[in-house]
């Protein structure tokens, strides 16, 4: 069995170093000081997250349909994952289509709440 790489200590939350790697069909050792990528800090649900966001090429329908969850709640986790790789989010209003989004209320695929919200950018 293998565990995905520990990045955090486990007493204090000070991010780790990786400073020894294996072979494990000729047992060849490299020691030394080895980055890991922003991405072996995010957590499992983020990671499965941004899967499925690569796989739908940003499509926030797609990614809604998938992961079963409301406009709003994609753009909540897409927000938290640019927060745990380091960058700042800006609230900006995002470019809606009405209509889409009447569209989308009347089938029932938002809530009254959800279309507001995408209306009016919050």
């Amino acid at each position: 069995m293998t565990y995905k790489i520990l990045c955090k200590c486990p007493v204090c939350s000070s991010k780790l170093k990786v400073t020894r790697l294996k072979c494990d069909e000729c047992g060849t050792v490299v020691e030394n000081y080895f980055e890991l990528s922003k991405f072996d800090y995010l957590n499992s649900e983020q990671l499965y997250f941004i899967e499925v966001f690569l796989k739908s090429r940003g499509n926030i329908k797609d990614v809604e349909k998938e992961l079963g969850i409301s406009y709003p709640t994609v753009r909540a986790k897409l927000d938290e994952v640019i927060t745990s790789l380091g960058y700042t989010v800006t609230k900006q209003k995002p470019s809606v289509d009405k209509k889409d989004v009447i569209d989308m209320l009347e089938k029932g695929e938002i809530t009254a709440d959800e279309a507001l919200i995408m209306l009016n950018g919050k």
